[in-house]
């Protein structure tokens, strides 16, 4: 089946918690602003900020600045609720990841939400399924409310694929826990999937879950999860890993298991039976504690530090023996009994604890948790079936709504492998790997500022990292010399522990940085260079800091051998040449460093006095300022509701940055319309023809151009026929494992071919409408005629090539007028006319990272590009 992209999770879904932290995040790279905090060092210059595919240092470093960590603009961290009260109650939460996994982007665009889902198993209620066993459900398309359902049988058909396919990863005491899944009844199943893609770490109350239109009877269903059941003893030894001393506590299988934990044996201190609330009880609560707050946060924090300033233990326990009913019932005696009440309140910490806890749970009723060690357990079955650490509610059921939506997929070869982790201790491995990169990740992102205990922390993982990842480096130079046929392994890649142990040491070269180890920090970028398998798309970015501590720091911390001060800064600047011009030649080196690898080399060869003759010449490329366009308009002004922020200074000013604003289109009807719809109005009017496409035109022309090679046979990447792409499109891996087919057709479109292979992509799929990656249907043969005629061949070709290294990063961030227009002359004629890009930006907007980075692309291609600044000569207030 299918793949999903690396996450920086192990085996996470949606919503962390307190033992599942890492759920449903990407993670991204820091900006500090206070850099030196900790250091005797004065800040270093501050960086220009790029994004890059899986880039974290900065494409635009500076000659005199260190190197800082890494990547796409930080996230704020979201909060977590403790549990299902906190936020909505129905039975879906909407905390899948923004962005869409491997799988998803591969899958076409179908309906994935519950009412879609619900929708069509009501339409199968009343049939009576002529096969009652997965396989026959699923080819045949039948749920029957009650009796089956689409997401129980996509649980169960990723653990059976995986036990048929893979069984061997998994113990004696693993094996059992599944058998025992199976003798669970449907109804517990069905309980255990949905609560299995909600918020696993959180507790739910019981009387809320609202399945009843599929479970008839939910506590029986819950006290079937609530059952104890014995494994096996298990062979398998506790594995030790890098960067880890032993596995995170609750998830290794005991002697006895349940599939669920009870609230009345686990819930045992205020902190927790507290997190159960929602705002309006916790209110009533606090009020009898004499607790104060204005948000849940606030009052569970007093919560908190009241308890902690009680004598004693502080937190005080329940009894695992106290059944509801006794909770119930000592409630009810001590609201009736004040003298009783009394004593419990002066009883001590834990009395007075203990009292709130019971009246907690009486309230909430009972409440359900799914046990740590098993679901541990069957996040893993799905990071081996979905190829992935990211994964989602729509994951486990986009597979069957695709297969049973009427599509038309392209022709490929289905190929999945049942050898992507060798062994259970490789798999063990890599799910250790992840871990580790997260606690990085939690310390340079998550925690504000970087001191140097942190970067410290930081540098002693990578040291623990560093040894082992040198021997799983040309373990896997090994496979690829001898096992793996051409391409085969550049995706497997991806699930091998040296994969993010790369991403581990490329992190460690920012404390190196920061502690001044120029010297230890060059030699590991040497390393980093000198293997070619993973995290390609990083490269640009090595050659990059090495030719800069080539440049200015290395001069003074390797021997002289008897050179002069001067003649060693020369000697390492002509070092630092040389590195710009490897990075330049390097096919891995992706485009997108070009530019700032060909500046760097043009200063060098200045400092160094080079012959005029001998310098190297990049006029071909060099970059021209866009032009700035000016489109008079009417803007529309309205009054914005009153927020909560509406006493705040400056609330009630113009819209807010990035704001959408409305416009008059007076060229096309005079009605509203956006700033930029606005602006291709005007554009029509001087002769252009255009969409507002925002990158949708490139990834249908790259789609068309390129479909035979994004269906060309690689194995592991074509899981499933219902795919719209390969598995690896949105990973650096893609070009590598094409590298010559697509290098041929680069240089087909730069020699004018583009037309014809447009044409014959167009006839072969456009019958059927066939699902392919970035192919907007909508767009007309006539357009795409027009436009790959008026785009010259090497322009084209340039787009093309960024949008094959970085499909994923690149999709975004193209400017949002895609605008031709046809020489009279020469119309109906190749390269007989003009393409142009156009920015459009009101008074709120600035241009982002990708923007920018997208904008040199096409400026160094030769493109015309335009930044269409929409000025109001006239307010209306709407």
């Amino acid at each position: 089946m299918a793949i999903l992209s690396g996450k920086q999770t192990v085996l996470q879904m949606q919503k962390p918690s307190s033992h599942n932290q890492m759920l449903g995040r990407r993670i991204p790279h820091p900006r500090s602003t206070n850099f030196d905090v900790g250091f005797e060092t004065p800040a270093a210059k501050r960086l220009k900020r790029h994004e890059s595919s899986d880039s974290s240092l900065s494409r635009n470093a500076s000659d005199e600045e260190d190197i800082r960590a890494v990547s796409p603009p930080r996230q704020r961290p979201r909060e977590i609720p403790d549990s299902e009260a906190e936020s909505d109650e129905g039975e879906e939460l909407s905390l899948l990841p923004a962005r869409k996994t491997e799988l998803e982007s591969a899958l076409p665009p179908i309906k994935t939400d519950k009412e879609a889902i619900a929708e069509y198993e009501a339409t199968r209620a009343a049939e009576e399924a002529t096969s009652t066993d997965l396989h026959g459900r699923l080819g045949q398309r039948k749920w029957v409310q009650g009796k089956s359902s689409i997401y129980v049988d996509a649980f169960n058909l990723a653990l059976e694929t995986v036990l048929e396919d893979e069984g061997h990863l998994f113990d004696e005491a693993e094996t059992a826990v599944f058998e025992q899944w199976r003798s669970l009844s449907y109804e517990a199943q069905y309980l255990y999937v949905r609560l299995f893609l909600r918020k696993t770490a959180a507790w739910h109350r019981i009387s809320r879950l609202g399945y009843y239109g599929d479970i008839a009877d939910i506590p029986t269903a819950a006290a079937d999860l609530f059952e104890s059941h014995t494994v096996p003893e298990s062979s398998a030894v506790i594995q030790v890993n890098p960067g880890e001393l032993e596995p995170p506590a609750d998830t290794m299988l005991a002697d006895s298991f349940t599939f669920a934990d009870r609230s009345t044996d686990h819930i045992t201190t205020l902190e927790e039976a507290s997190s159960l609330l929602k705002l309006d009880e916790l209110k009533v609560i606090a009020k009898d504690a004499k607790v104060q707050g204005k948000n849940k946060k606030e009052l569970l924090q007093s919560f908190r530090r009241t308890s902690q300033r009680q004598s004693g233990i502080g937190w005080g326990g329940l009894k695992r023996s106290e059944t509801e009913e006794s909770i119930r019932s000592d409630v009810t005696s001590i609201d009736q009994d004040e003298s009783s009440e009394a004593d419990v309140r002066t009883g001590g910490a834990t009395n007075r604890d203990s009292h709130f806890v019971r009246k907690i749970l009486a309230d909430t009723g009972p409440c359900i948790r799914l046990s740590a060690a098993p679901l541990k357990l069957f996040e893993r079955v799905h990071l081996v079936f979905y190829r992935s650490t990211e994964w989602s509610e729509k994951s486990l059921t986009t597979i069957i709504l695709a297969r049973i939506s009427r599509r038309v997929f392209p022709e490929y070869i289905v190929s999945r492998s049942t050898n992507i982790f060798e062994s259970r201790s490789a798999l063990l491995e890599f799910e250790a790997s992840i871990r580790t990169q997260f606690r990085i990740d939690s310390i340079l992102e998550m925690n504000g500022t970087v001191t140097r205990e942190g970067l410290q922390k930081v540098k002693d993982i990578f040291e623990e990292v560093y040894p082992r990842w040198r021997i799983i480096v040309v373990e896997e130079q090994l496979k690829e010399d001898r096992v793996y046929e051409t391409g085969e392994g550049a995706y497997l890649r991806r699930f091998s522990p040296a994969w993010v142990y790369t991403r581990i040491i490329h992190k460690g070269l920012y404390p190196l940085a920061r502690f001044k180890e120029h010297k230890r920090e060059h030699n590991l970028l040497i390393e980093l260079l000198a293997q070619h398998l993973f995290h390609a798309a990083r490269r640009g970015a090595w050659y990059q800091r090495k030719a800069l501590l080539e440049e200015h720091y290395m001069w003074s911390l390797e021997p002289n051998d008897g050179r002069s001060d001067e003649a060693q800064k020369k000697h390492w600047k002509r070092i630092a040449l040389l590195t710009c011009e490897d990075g330049l030649q390097d096919k891995e080196c992706h485009l997108i460093y070009h530019y700032d690898l060909q500046k760097r080399v043009v200063k060098l060869e200045k400092a160094l006095k080079i012959p005029k003759r001998q310098q190297h010449d990049f006029g071909h490329v060099t970059l021209v300022k866009p032009f700035d366009r000016y489109v008079e308009g009417i803007r529309i002004e309205r009054d914005r509701p009153l927020s909560r922020n509406r006493n705040r200074r400056g609330s009630d000013a113009a819209p807010r940055r990035g704001g959408k604003t409305i416009w008059v289109d007076e060229r096309e009807g005079g009605g509203e319309c956006s700033v930029e719809a606005m602006c291709l109005s005007w554009y029509r009017e001087q002769g252009w023809k255009g969409y507002h496409s925002e990158g949708g035109i490139v990834r249908t022309l790259f789609g068309h151009l390129f479909s035979d090679i994004l269906f060309t046979y690689l194995p592991n990447v074509f899981q499933t026929p219902y795919q719209t792409s390969p598995l690896d499109l949105h990973t650096d891996a893609f070009f590598p494992a094409r590298h010559s087919l697509i290098v041929h057709r680069l240089a087909a479109l730069a020699n004018g071919d583009a037309p014809s292979l447009l044409l014959a992509s167009y006839n072969l799929h456009s019958e059927n409408k066939t699902c392919i990656v970035g192919i907007d249907w909508t767009y007309t043969l006539e357009d795409l005629q027009e436009i790959v005629r008026c785009f010259h061949g090497e322009a084209l070709s340039a787009v093309c090539m960024v949008m094959a290294q970085e499909y994923a990063q690149r999709g975004g961030g193209v400017p949002d007028l895609f605008l031709w227009r046809e020489d009279e002359e020469g119309k109906g004629e190749e390269g007989k006319g003009e393409v142009c890009f156009a920015e459009v930006k009101s008074e709120n907007d600035r241009l982002s990272d990708t923007q920018r980075l997208w904008i040199n692309v096409l400026m160094g291609a030769g493109v015309r590009v335009e930044l269409c600044n929409a000025v109001a000569r006239e307010v209306r207030r709407g």
